[in-house]
């Protein structure tokens, strides 16, 4: 009797993990989306795209990913979600753990060109500190990213 609850959870996780890699993956998407938007239609129209509320890049009801725009001194540029943000230099902005995540993103930019980075952020649908993971691309000199919670 002891296994079948074990077998249960162990259920739950590896569903909960498929879910996780869903989101990573169209975290990731979205920014491959976004970079070839730009790339095609130039950065302002993306700038316009990720801000407007009805924009293409824009957070959708229901979900949690949007793209992110930030140049190389760490100034929000546009945010399909925190409006508030833009225009904001967030260079030094830490998680809870002390990490300068924005720092990273903009590092990985421009020694790699795209990666992940994991850090922690309040999750808007519960307002919980929560392990995030975001995909950042190098647009000429621009963060593009999108993040997914682990």
């Amino acid at each position: 009797m002891t296994i079948r609850p074990i077998l249960v959870s162990a259920l739950v996780l590896a569903s909960l993990g498929v879910q996780a890699q869903e989101q990573k993956d169209r975290a990731q998407g979205l920014v491959k989306e976004a970079v070839a938007f730009a790339r095609k239609n130039g950065k302002d129209a993306l700038l316009k795209e990720t801000s407007q509320g009805q924009g293409r890049f824009h957070v959708k009801s229901g979900d949690e990913l949007f793209i992110f725009i930030y140049d190389f001194q760490g100034v929000c540029l546009a945010s399909g979600m925190q409006s508030q943000v833009v225009g904001m230099n967030r260079f030094n902005l830490k998680d809870p753990d002390g990490k300068f995540f924005f720092q990273e993103m903009i590092t990985l930019c421009k020694t790699k060109g795209s990666g992940w980075v994991d850090y922690k952020y309040p999750n808007p649908k519960n307002g919980k500190v929560e392990a995030k993971t975001s995909w950042v691309e190098n647009l000429d000199g621009w963060v593009v990213g999108c993040g997914a919670y682990k």
